[in-house]
């Protein structure tokens, strides 16, 4: 009974050591199976960056394509805004210039000088009233105190009816723009 006992104990001994090959490459399967799993996911989350950096490269570069129009056309409309900035006003100026030449050829053709007097006094109310429709203003200079933002000194006189430090008299009207200067008003000064 012994031998039979001993075989038995191997029989028993060598399945459970065959059960034991056989689970433990059961589980030499399984993880690799989960290697190649891990391996799969990892190439397929890889090739999903790779198509996502690809989307990201593309838009950037329609995003700088985008951007480098705008640039070229902002420079462009600067640049026409620059070349015909004055279009407005002289489109509003032409008239005038009309009337101009109609007082020049009507006081050639007639030697009617009051009439040209006349016509030159019609076209200037129409470019003063033009200018003052745009912000243009004179300055007042005359009986004012002198300022330097707004008063050019070129003279100072002696005066009786008058303190020190008054204009006196223009020699050349001054102009405002909105609220800018753009030509101070020559002037005489007392002293």
């Amino acid at each position: 009974m012994s031998t039979d006992n001993k075989t038995e104990e191997q029989d028993v001994n060598t399945t459970y050591a065959a059960d034991n090959e056989q689970t433990a490459e059961n589980q030499e399967d399984a993880a690799a199976q989960d290697t190649q799993a891990d391996a799969s996911a990892e190439a397929s989350e890889l090739e999903k960056a790779r198509v996502q950096a690809e989307e990201n490269y593309q838009r950037l570069l329609r995003v700088q394509a985008d951007f480098d129009n705008f640039r070229r056309r902002a420079r462009a409309e600067k640049e026409d805004f620059a070349k015909y900035a004055s279009l407005k006003l002289i489109e509003q100026l032409l008239p005038i210039v009309d009337n101009f030449d109609r007082a020049l050829a009507s006081s050639k053709e007639t030697k009617d000088f009051d009439a040209l007097a006349k016509g030159l006094d019609m076209t200037y109310r129409g470019m003063d009233q033009l200018l003052t429709a745009e912000g243009l203003k004179p300055i007042e200079a005359v009986g004012q105190p002198f300022n330097p933002e707004f008063h050019q000194a070129v003279m100072q006189v002696e005066s009786d009816e008058h303190e020190e430090g008054i204009v006196v008299e223009e020699l050349q009207k001054g102009y405002i723009l909105k609220d800018k200067v753009i030509r101070p008003a020559m002037v005489k000064v007392s002293v």
